[in-house]
């Protein structure tokens, strides 16, 4: 089950792939996964991990930070 802080981050990672252009799919490729790899967060109980959150700031250019929330949720 996804928590509070894990729809979030998902919610984030969403708005950034958005604002660079990226289908799920063509950010899921650029990282070098499935085709599904970001569906599956965004659609399913997947939860991401600090290295894929680290390899997908690289890609939308910027920070891990901007993943997360200012203050505790």
């Amino acid at each position: 089950m996804k928590t509070e802080i894990d729809l979030y981050v998902i919610a984030k990672v969403r708005e950034y792939r958005l604002k660079a252009k990226h289908t799920q799919e063509s950010l899921s490729y650029t990282l070098g996964y499935t085709r599904t790899f970001i569906s599956n967060f965004e659609n399913a109980p997947k939860k991401y991990n600090i290295n894929q959150l680290n390899k997908i700031a690289k890609v939308l250019k910027c920070s891990p930070k901007d993943f997360l929330p200012q203050d505790p949720l």
